[in-house]
């Protein structure tokens, strides 16, 4: 589940091979994908992880069944698929979240290759950045800090281009989800123990 920009909220229903839309009100808007209806290299075979970019164009990990990421229009068409299995630059072993920074760059956790890839907005691939195992989620504040977390299980805040600024493990057990609030609070949604921890900014 991830908030935008637009103040809706994005929905991954993995098993059912669709992203769902939601207003601030709970109303459902949008719809991607056929519902029970896995694709091939098309969208979706259990999707991982969404995220909207500032004008609205919708980012999709597919890595569950697919190696892809998608990139829909605002009206929901299909703008563009790209990824394959692989390792090399471009590829992807479940890559398993995806983020639109607001400089336009798409990050994208490739998990069982411990890296993030960075892309432009058509695709094009920009950098890769490792010391990772198994990155899991990718949050971006709005300071444009980025944080990552894996399965060691840590937390990663890489630096815009990708060196290490800091990196702590505390008391997480597992945090499949990150987000946070205004005040630079980070909430993890931890599988296990099936709890929401909450780690308070510290300035």
């Amino acid at each position: 589940m991830t908030r935008a920009g637009d103040g809706s909220v994005l929905v991954v229903d993995r098993d059912s091979h669709q992203v769902l839309r939601f207003d601030r009100n709970g109303k459902l808007v949008q719809t991607l994908g056929r519902r029970h209806f896995p694709a091939l290299g098309a969208p979706f075979n259990h999707p991982t992880s969404a995220a909207m970019a500032d004008d609205g164009e919708i980012y999709v990990a597919d890595g569950y069944g697919n190696a892809n990421v998608h990139r829909f229009a605002a009206d929901g068409s299909l703008r563009q698929t790209w990824g394959e299995p692989g390792q090399a630059p471009g590829q992807f072993t479940t890559p398993h979240a995806v983020w639109v920074d607001r400089g336009g760059r798409v990050l994208v956790a490739d998990r069982e290759n411990n890296r993030i890839q960075v892309f432009d907005r058509d695709g094009g691939f920009v950098a890769a950045w490792g010391d990772f195992y198994h990155p899991m989620k990718i949050w971006v504040d709005d300071r444009d800090l980025v944080f990552v977390t894996d399965q060691i299980p840590r937390i990663t805040l890489p630096s815009a281009d990708g060196k290490l600024v800091g990196r702590c493990r505390g008391a997480i057990n597992g945090a499949h989800g990150i987000g946070g609030d205004s005040d630079g609070n980070l909430y993890l949604a931890e599988l296990p123990p099936q709890e929401i921890t909450k780690l308070e900014r510290i300035d």
